[in-house]
């Protein structure tokens, strides 16, 4: 029932779509422009930097807040909560990347990503910072910035929930990464076109000016 509730509140804060209103706000439905979804890095290319800044945090904000919640709700199962997190901010990546009102187009919730690692823990929050600053400043690639960052989010959770980390349960390690794998491969489904674009080197690169319709 706990997971069930996580995952609602989760979806309910997920569908504040920061990048639509702030677009609806200047007179553009920015599914219209650049990539077609409503997250961050559309919001930077389409509307400027300022514009993805307050998308990101936004998006940000809206999974850190409920992911508190949790905290607060259920700080009487210690050993349980950070798994509480981790379907909470699945809740929320849910609702920002599939909103129902929206005919479920959305964004690819890397900003909500970005909120359950803040949520869960901050050493993992500076190193996956630093590697995202790192990668986008020398390759310039949002979107493999963003990929590192879910892979090094999926690592951290396994190699550090099953050391004892979080007062997990033998039980409480598996669910727990098993919820890990699940973010993180939804990160990855979510940017397929981006890895194929990688891979083929025609990616968009952020600062090009470029506003190509697969951004």
């Amino acid at each position: 029932m706990e997971r069930i509730i996580c995952i609602i509140l989760g979806y309910a804060f997920g569908l504040f779509q920061t990048g639509y209103i702030y677009g609806r706000l200047h007179g553009i439905d920015i599914r219209q422009h650049g990539s077609g979804n409503s997250g961050s890095t559309n919001a930077l290319r389409v509307m400027g930097v300022k514009a993805g800044a307050m998308v990101f945090m936004g998006d940000f904000l809206k999974t850190v807040i409920p992911c508190f919640l949790v905290r607060i709700f259920f700080k009487n199962q210690p050993d349980f909560i950070y798994i509480l997190i981790l379907y909470t901010g699945f809740g929320v990546i849910l609702g920002h990347n599939f909103p129902f009102y929206l005919k479920f187009k959305g964004g690819k919730g890397i900003a909500a990503t970005a909120g359950i690692i803040f949520s869960l823990d901050l050493r993992l929050t500076f190193l996956c910072l630093a590697a995202f600053v790192l990668i986008v400043a020398v390759t310039r690639y949002v979107s493999l910035g963003s990929l590192v960052v879910s892979a090094l989010f999926l690592v951290w959770d396994v190699v550090f929930g099953n050391m004892g980390a979080y007062g997990l349960s033998q039980n409480g390690k598996v669910e727990f990464c098993f919820v890990s794998l699940v973010i993180a491969a939804m990160a990855f489904w979510r940017h397929r076109a981006n890895i194929v674009r990688l891979i083929q080197g025609r990616e968009n690169k952020v600062g090009t000016g470029k506003n190509k319709r697969h951004s």
